[in-house]
């Protein structure tokens, strides 16, 4: 069996879940979805309990906010199936052979990761440009890229997993803030030697953000990003990487108070019209130097 996991949080998943029950009808092997929406306002729960009403489909809403970490393992504890398939809930299948083509490369042993790709055009909202433009240019990338460099381009969007593997592995519920929970997953991949092989079967992102939004929750991820690296976990990121490389010339404090100075001046940019993705590196390790 297939167990297809969603974790749900403030988005209409009505027409995802539909597509992907239309597409597990036709699937040669049995499937079941779970739904567990984590504490969303009022609203969005009233539009998506229509979908506990389709065969196979399981919708719970938690009580409390259980966190991206912790949901995604009691989603996993709920599943049936030899197989998960974890999907973020602001995503859109690109077409009706999404699932039929995991379940033609499914291997008893490896990880199966389909990448993320963003709508061609720009957004109309100029508020959501940037977000737009990072994951355009920085998450959006084919198979052959993400080969060279497998366990590093690994992200929780849209992966497939055996259930045993999972179990021996989990997501560190350590982690409640938003930000590198798959980073820090797929490093215990790499570490338990763990095979990841990169599918051409993305998931359109729909769900983009306000910069403001979207600048908060990379300020999370960085404090997260912090908080693993101080940890002890190993933990390596271009972000890292670079902090590492100021450190040993011993240029991060200068380079804290120079871009703490600039701060004011990288916002501006990040939250208008016109973004630069340059500036928002300078943001993020500014954010790094910090927490350091």
């Amino acid at each position: 069996m297939l167990s297809i996991l969603i974790p749900v949080y403030n988005f209409d998943v009505r027409v995802l879940i539909k597509e992907l029950h239309r597409q597990a009808l036709g699937l040669p092997l049995p499937a079941e979805i779970i739904c567990f929406d984590d504490c969303s306002e009022e609203p969005w729960k009233t539009l998506n309990r229509e979908v506990a009403l389709l065969s196979s489909v399981q919708y719970k809403e938690w009580p409390e906010n259980l966190g991206r970490s912790r949901i995604r393992n009691v989603l996993a504890d709920a599943a049936r199936g030899s197989h998960l398939l974890f999907l973020d809930c602001d995503s859109e299948a690109p077409d009706e052979a999404y699932l039929q083509r995991y379940v033609e490369a499914l291997e008893p042993e490896s990880v199966l990761y389909g990448g993320r790709i963003y709508r061609e055009a720009p957004p109309g909202d100029p508020k959501l440009l940037l977000h737009w433009r990072y994951g355009s240019q920085r998450e959006q990338m084919p198979p052959a890229r993400r080969r060279k460099h497998p366990y590093h381009h690994f992200m929780t969007n849209n992966f497939l997993i055996p259930s045993s593997v999972f179990q021996e592995i989990r997501f560190d519920e350590r982690l409640t803030r938003y930000g590198h929970e798959d980073t820090l997953f797929g490093m215990e991949l790499r570490r338990r030697k763990v095979p990841v092989r990169h599918l051409d079967n993305p998931l359109f992102h729909i769900g983009l953000e306000h910069a403001s939004t979207f600048l908060q929750k990379t300020r999370e991820g960085v404090r997260n990003l912090a908080f693993l690296y101080r940890s002890g976990t190993g933990i390596e990121t271009r972000l890292t990487a670079f902090y590492e490389k100021l450190n040993r010339a011993g240029l991060a404090a200068p380079a804290k108070g120079a871009l703490a100075a600039l701060r004011p001046w990288l916002l501006r940019n990040l939250l208008s019209g016109r973004p630069r993705l340059f500036l928002f590196d300078l943001y993020k390790l500014s954010l790094l130097l910090e927490e350091m």
